[in-house]
């Protein structure tokens, strides 16, 4: 028995020319234009493929709330998304809302490459990263048929770390905007189809 597994991270939650900052678990961005258009583009595109999930489950915030509803509109008879604890945004601590050159100027560049190739936060970032693979790895043990998850960057990267080959010959964990991953659980252990793909 096979499970697939599409995982989203939300539309763009800043508008084309503003400069975008450090957005995680404590604030509740809406969607902008651009990030409506990118989730209806996900949701025709799944559409034009064919793929009918079983469940839909989305991060607790409005930006990955406002994406799967947005995905699901254009999918005849989907489920309405379920909220997921483990998929929610991770919390920037002291660097939360904050421009990225500020980012870099107080943890460094080296933390920033390494969160993004490996998954280790930078310092005062609140984030369990064992806790998080373990909740992956325990949905792709669990679930069967096909799932849709929408989450953000900084959560969804563990979808990679949660197995062993998964991250293997990518040069960075990241999820764009208004992209998805899609990984396959099968007996003979998980597989990554696609990461960081746009329609």
């Amino acid at each position: 028995m096979s499970a697939t597994f599409v995982i989203v991270r939300h539309g763009d939650t800043f508008a084309p020319g503003e400069p975008p900052r450090r957005i995680g678990a404590r604030t509740d961005l809406p969607l902008v234009e651009s990030g409506r258009a990118q989730a209806a583009a996900l949701g025709a595109a799944f559409a034009r493929r064919g793929w009918r999930f079983d469940r839909i489950v989305a991060a607790p915030l409005r930006r990955a709330r406002e994406t799967a509803e947005a995905i699901r509109a254009a999918l005849p008879d989907a489920p309405a998304p379920e909220p997921a604890a483990f998929l929610a945004e991770i919390d920037h601590g002291p660097d939360e809302d904050r421009a990225e050159p500020e980012v870099i100027a107080r943890v460094g560049a080296a933390a920033l490459a390494a969160w993004d190739s490996r998954g280790e936060p930078p310092p005062g970032w609140q984030v369990d990263p064992a806790a998080r693979r373990a909740a992956w790895r325990e949905l792709y043990a669990r679930e069967k048929g096909e799932t849709l998850l929408v989450t953000s960057n900084g959560a969804a990267r563990f979808a990679l770390l949660a197995g062993p080959a998964l991250a293997q010959g990518l040069v960075t964990l990241k999820l764009r905007t208004g992209a998805f991953g899609v990984i396959r659980a099968t007996p003979a252990g998980l597989a990554r189809l696609a990461w960081d793909e746009r329609p």
